[in-house]
């Protein structure tokens, strides 16, 4: 007699909570940032009961979207094929490099692609990968010693990832044991390590950038930040401060208005100096500090069209985007779907679908704002060759385009 299966919308769910709780206990602070955001949304959704339109309140409550970092295309594709078997796909390329303040990765986000499973449990997952191939950042020298290094460690246990690859290809996990171990030894491959740290190696890539250090500078990976999702981001702002709590200087993205919010609104709390053990020169080991890791929230609006993501970012190359908003958008749902601005479910305009994606110079805003030394790429040209069509060739698996989602998403009925 065969075992229920336990479908791939619930894994993903018990997926997200246990590294919620890992993190909690790693950093104290994103459980303040939990109980401020749930806080929040309470408070927001029975003033405004027309909220829901933007998702449930026990949907926005559980929504999280995680952050990792990786070295080398085969950890990249490993990644893929783990978070396959959560039902997590990749959904477009991101280039943090183009940013204004330069970050030497590419990145793509790994979600659930369909509404239903969106609606069922929303966790993404943005994953960066280090452009090493990239002489603007990295000389040949400093890069074949960043192979080397990478090329000598494994952040995922073969085995694990055999399992996942069954578990995607059979649609969920046949028994309930099978599942708790698959999964707990899918949330030990990001648990912050307590392996020294080689403190050479490590500032010598920070010159590079602090984020390069981060992914090659040590022999693991770990969640760099899980981000609850927030109805009233300004609200949650102040109250953070309030608790003592240090923010980064600015919410990243579109102004606050009173028209619909679009897109996706960030902020942080401040990177911590977190306790780590350090191997120095002579071999010894001492105790030190170092600040990679923060937390995130987020606020979700109605997803652009490509007509209206061209107006987004003309408005937002504008010195002052929040003083001319109102130029780019009208203030009406019904005026941003007539104008073909905005996506809604069957054109309903009290029916928005949700931005589920990222923006890369918000992410690369935050990352920005949470480092220590601000350091920027070399002249020269780019002749690495990243892209979408290389990333999807070296990991193996179609990288879904955002707009074709919600294009396809439009045509359905609110979830």
């Amino acid at each position: 007699m065969s075992t229920p299966q336990i479908p791939t919308w619930q894994l993903r769910a018990r997926f997200a909570a246990a590294l919620s709780t890992m993190y909690g206990a790693e950093v104290p602070a994103y459980t303040t940032l939990v109980e401020a955001s749930e806080a929040v949304n309470r408070d927001y959704m029975a003033a405004h009961p027309e909220a829901e339109r933007l998702g449930s309140l026990d949907r926005v409550t559980a929504e999280r979207h995680g952050a990792i970092r990786v070295g080398t295309p085969a950890e990249l594709a490993d990644v893929a094929d783990l978070f396959a078997a959560f039902g997590m796909y990749p959904v477009g390329f991101y280039d943090l490099r183009d940013a204004a303040s330069p970050v030497p990765v590419v990145s793509t986000v790994f979600r659930p692609v369909d509404s239903k499973e969106l609606a069922h449990n929303p966790f993404r997952v943005f994953t960066s990968m280090l452009a090493m191939r990239d002489g603007r950042f990295f000389d040949s020298d400093l890069r074949s010693r960043v192979e080397r290094f990478l090329g000598g460690r494994r952040l995922f246990d073969p085995a694990l990832i055999a399992d996942a690859r069954r578990i995607a290809a059979d649609g969920g996990c046949g028994a309930a044991d099978r599942a708790g171990d698959f999964l707990a030894r899918a949330v030990a491959s990001f648990v912050l390590s307590s392996e020294p740290v080689d403190r050479a190696w490590y500032a010598e890539l920070t010159a590079v950038s602090a984020v390069a250090a981060d992914i090659a500078g040590v022999n693991t990976t770990h969640i760099n930040h899980l981000t609850p999702r927030v109805l009233d981001i300004d609200d949650l702002y102040r109250r953070m401060t309030e608790r003592g709590i240090a923010m980064i200087d600015a919410i990243q993205g579109p102004p606050r208005w009173d028209g619909p919010d679009v897109l996706l609104r960030q902020t942080s709390f401040r990177a911590l100096a977190e306790p780590r053990r350090f191997r120095e020169a002579d071999g010894t080991v001492s105790e030190g500090t170092l600040r990679v890791r923060f937390g995130e929230v987020e606020a979700r609006g109605v997803a652009l069209t490509r007509k209206g993501r061209e107006q987004f970012d003309a408005a937002m190359a504008t010195a002052d985007p929040a003083a001319v908003w109102g130029d780019y958008f009208p203030n009406t749902d019904d005026e941003m779907a007539s104008a073909g601005l905005a996506y809604y479910h069957q054109g309903d305009p009290a029916a928005p679908v949700v931005y589920e994606d990222f923006l890369p110079a918000s992410a690369a805003g935050i990352f920005r704002s949470n480092l220590d030394v601000d350091t920027e790429a070399a002249a020269g040209a780019d002749e690495s060759g990243y892209g979408l069509d290389w990333m999807a060739a070296a990991i193996g698996h179609h990288i879904h385009d955002p707009y074709d989602l919600y294009d396809a998403t439009a045509q359905e009925p609110p979830a």
